[in-house]
């Protein structure tokens, strides 16, 4: 049974604001998004540390400095919002303004992003600056530390509470190019109704094509026939009869993967008349 899955190394992309912790793309492809490391974290929390209170330390002497225009009652009051508004309203705003970034971590190109990966609300960036008080500021950052160093996602303590993770920025990956479609098979797959692919599926399907050489001959059979029961459903007609089992799987991938291009080729196309 020949393997249809061999074509030339594909080149590194660079995944930006990352959107899950593993993400399944529309062709079935499995891209890890790691978490930052505790060093970068605590890096980044020190420069953040740094500002805000430089900033709380350069209010407070404004407010010295007004002396007795003030009363006793008007300088403690004006001491609250200071420290509300330094320890509390400034990061949670600014996270929420830069969609997870803090200055700390604009330097360290990282980035808060909930569990599933997508863009954090007032909900979670409050939350982290409200358990942040406790765990960074009046603690000084220990318990943070420890749980970073517990947690497999580098998860501080308001993580866990909010649902969310830090991310680096930018991260260099290497995909692995999709299979490529058997000749024998074009006329067929082109003209076949191939109903919806689960994700999950196609991304067995496309492990499978890439690994077929490390399987023995036995597992690689009853991988690829399992496999192939699970496709079979969504295809009318069937393939020709006596294709080899990796060669129809990698042409129902391929196909999905070239009518999900033209169909976003379409939309776009679409978007730019509408907008024109």
């Amino acid at each position: 049974m020949a393997n249809s899955t061999t074509s030339p190394a594909a080149p590194k992309r660079a995944l930006r604001g990352s959107d899950v912790d593993s993400m399944i793309t529309g062709e079935g492809v499995l891209i890890d998004v790691p978490a930052t490391s505790v060093a970068s974290l605590v890096i980044a929390a020190i420069i953040d540390y740094i500002v805000i209170f430089s900033g709380f330390f350069l209010a407070t002497v404004a407010l010295s400095w007004l002396g007795g225009s003030v009363t006793e009652a008007q300088a403690a009051i004006i001491g609250i919002l200071l420290t509300v508004t330094g320890f509390l309203v400034v990061p949670v705003g600014v996270e929420l303004l830069t969609r997870g970034r803090s200055l700390g971590k604009l330097v360290m190109k990282l980035r808060v992003v909930r569990d599933d990966g997508g863009p954090i609300t007032f909900r979670h960036a409050f939350v982290r600056g409200l358990v942040g008080i406790i765990e960074i500021w009046l603690l000084m950052g220990v318990p943070a530390v420890v749980s970073a160093m517990l947690s497999t996602r580098a998860k501080r303590i308001g993580d866990l509470a909010a649902g969310t993770y830090v991310v680096r920025e930018e991260t260099a990956m290497r995909l692995q190019p999709g299979p490529w479609m058997p000749p024998a098979l074009i006329p067929w797959a082109s003209g076949a109704d191939m109903g919806a692919l689960p994700d999950g599926v196609a991304m067995q399907i496309r492990q499978y094509l890439t690994r077929t050489d490390m399987l023995s001959p036995v597992a690689r059979e009853q991988v690829g026939r399992a496999l192939l029961a699970e496709v079979m459903p969504r295809v009318s007609p069937p393939p020709p009869p006596g294709a080899p089992v990796d060669a129809v799987l990698a042409a129902v991938l391929a196909e999905r993967r070239k009518r999900d291009r033209e169909r976003l080729q379409r939309e776009a196309a679409l978007r730019a008349r509408v907008l024109r």
